[in-house]
């Protein structure tokens, strides 16, 4: 967390209308609008996931952020938004990117990344092996050892 980051987005675990990565997602956005995103990039490849899955316009969340982060609305604006994106989906297809999310391991270039970053933050934690359990150690939430298997 650099000095413009004031607080943490939340987990990509937290579902927000019962879908993971939402809030996190649309907690990005608020801190890029109120320029205190600092190291955290909106829009990462896991955004774009999300965006992709639900038709989500990225740029649309964004400004609705701004709204927010202005004061000139509330999270009901996003809200209003997003829910009859995911209503489209059935909950196969919900349950079905809630596992892809949680389950999101690195490859190619990001593989280095993630090493790189877990020799960082928890170099004893070799059973961290996915994307979301790696960003809430390094936001210092917890997070249960896993074992081979689970």
């Amino acid at each position: 967390m650099n000095t413009t980051t004031t607080a943490f987005p939340r987990s990509v675990h937290e579902k927000y209308l019962g879908i993971v990565q939402l809030a996190r997602t649309i907690d990005k956005a608020t801190m890029t609008a109120n320029g205190t995103i600092g190291d955290y990039h909106y829009n990462c490849p896991m955004d774009q996931a999300l965006f992709t899955e639900f038709g989500i316009d990225s740029k649309r969340l964004s400004d609705l952020a701004s709204q927010v982060a202005k004061k000139t609305s509330d999270r009901a604006v996003i809200e209003a938004y997003v829910k009859p994106l995911i209503q489209k989906k059935t909950h196969f297809e919900l349950e079905r990117f809630n596992r892809e999310t949680l389950g999101h391991t690195p490859s190619g270039n990001s593989l280095t990344a993630f090493n790189t970053l877990r020799a960082k933050v928890a170099p004893d934690r070799t059973d961290v092996t996915t994307w979301p359990d790696l960003l809430d150690l390094e936001e210092a939430r917890s997070v249960p050892k896993r074992t081979a298997g689970v």
